[in-house]
């Protein structure tokens, strides 16, 4: 079963340095769970638990380290300040947001929460919420239509280039 974990792991992560210490925290991981109570069907456990851990590895890696935000003090930014107007707007169009999100159907509000907020995977919603992934990729794109068209009608000012360019910017950083 070893080298069948190996090859899970080498296909499905892309340092290959990282393997062994990635076995390594399965085997632990297994360890662990076992002195809880022993699974009744071991491959699918190992397997389960090896795609648990890549995909907690894969969020820590999203996470900005708290040294790479104190350079962004450094560097100036007062064409782009943050006034008290500037504020007070944000929290009002963040209110709008709330008032739209609670206005949703409820599973599609939990299917924004789960992609949009809390950053799961679509395959993740899905299987959470025992429904398809197509079905979540629907109410995603309904949901996020109507948050748009509520702000909209709110008269929330939409950056689209904005938008834009922290996606671009998204996409050059990985």
């Amino acid at each position: 079963m070893e080298a069948a974990l190996t090859r899970f792991l080498r296909r499905n992560w892309r340092d290959d340095a990282e393997i062994p210490d990635l076995r390594q925290d399965v085997y632990m991981r297994i360890y662990e769970s076992a002195a809880k109570a022993v699974p009744e069907l071991v491959k699918p456990f190992v397997f389960a638990t090896a795609r648990n851990l890549l995909i907690d590895r894969a969020r820590r890696a999203q996470i900005v380290s708290i040294e790479i935000i104190a350079d962004l003090d450094a560097l100036d930014f007062s064409a782009d300040e943050l006034t008290p107007e500037r504020h007070a707007s944000g929290r009002g169009e963040l209110r709008l947001l709330q008032t739209a999100l609670d206005a949703l159907p409820s599973k599609c509000r939990r299917v924004i929460e789960m992609r949009k907020i809390e950053g799961l995977s679509q395959r993740e919603v899905a299987t959470q919420l025992g429904i398809t992934e197509d079905t979540v990729e629907r109410q995603v794109s309904r949901g996020v239509r109507a948050l748009a068209d509520a702000l909209l009608s709110d008269g929330v000012h939409l950056d689209t280039k904005a938008f834009g360019r922290a996606q671009n910017e998204k996409r050059l950083s990985t």
